[in-house]
């Protein structure tokens, strides 16, 4: 993959960045970074793109992103929603070394080292971990000096009791850091976002690429490791989960409304993906707690 690189802004007087994000899709396009990311949804919803990795993003969910790992957070689109209910996220970026080259070499500092190394395929908190470290982003967030890199080192311990089943992106994910291409790739997330509800023919979304549609199946998967049919598969589950967590539309509706023309195969690629019926994942959600 060969996403766009971007430069995380840090204020003069301040060794690493912490702040409110109530733009959704300020940065809604496949990025990467040498800084750390680690972003906490207070509001909003919508799908994430985190390496290799695709699933929905929901308010409480904890992401933390390691060093030049792309990823890409697509906010679900709500016009009537309320100034006060428009999503917003807490995000803190830090380079792995702000704290110096020896820091993490310590002996005492081996869980930090460790956590930061696994991050580098995206580490997915939730529920009570989840909970654990957004509170102490908000200690961080109104923290001043010392305290905030206290409270830093405590998201970091939090964060490391993860195990393999919050880790995002595959063990063999692979990126190149040229920027190069970043626009085609961009270009094919975007049309794909804004048809996948429609009949994507092959030849349309290679010649965006500008390529014939063989080459244009390789390229795909050199850069993003799946296949492009894979890829628009799990956009569109992603779009059924949505449905059913925030909707009162049938199994059948929602089908149609994600770019499914045929409900056996739908039925079977949502469970496939998801490990659940449609109507499992719809009740798993209605009796989850707050």
């Amino acid at each position: 993959m060969k996403p766009q690189r971007l430069q995380v802004a840090t204020a003069p007087n301040r060794s690493f960045s912490v702040r409110r994000d109530y733009l959704p899709n300020i940065n809604s396009r496949w990025h990467c970074h040498t800084e750390v990311e680690l972003i906490h949804f207070h509001r909003g919803s919508g799908t994430q793109f985190v390496g290799d990795n695709i699933r929905r993003f929901h308010p409480g969910d904890v992401v933390l992103v390691g060093t030049n790992l792309p990823h890409y957070w697509h906010y679900d689109r709500d016009d009537a929603a309320e100034a006060s209910q428009q999503p917003y996220s807490t995000v803190i970026h830090f380079t792995e070394n702000f704290w110096g080259d020896r820091f993490l070499s310590l002996p005492e500092n081996a869980v930090l080292k460790a956590v930061l190394d696994r991050a580098r395929r995206g580490i997915r908190l939730t529920g009570e971990a989840g909970q654990r470290v957004a509170g102490l982003m908000e200690t961080l967030y109104k923290a001043e000096g010392t305290y905030q890199l206290i409270a830093l080192m405590e998201c970091l311990l939090s964060a490391s009791q993860a195990d393999e089943s919050c880790l995002l992106a595959s063990m063999g994910f692979q990126h190149e850091a040229s920027e190069v291409e970043h626009e085609r790739i961009n270009t094919i997330y975007a049309y794909t976002l804004n048809h996948f509800q429609e009949k994507i023919r092959l030849d349309d979304v290679a010649s965006l690429a500008g390529l014939v549609p063989n080459s244009f199946c390789r390229y795909f998967r050199s850069r993003t490791g799946k296949q492009y049919t894979q890829f628009l598969l799990e956009i569109r589950i992603g779009n059924a989960c949505k449905l059913l967590i925030n909707t009162n539309m049938s199994i059948k509706q929602i089908c149609y409304e994600s770019g499914f023309n045929n409900f056996t195969c739908f039925y079977k690629k949502f469970k496939h993906i998801t490990g659940k019926s449609p109507l499992q994942y719809q009740r798993s959600f209605a009796t989850r707690p707050l």
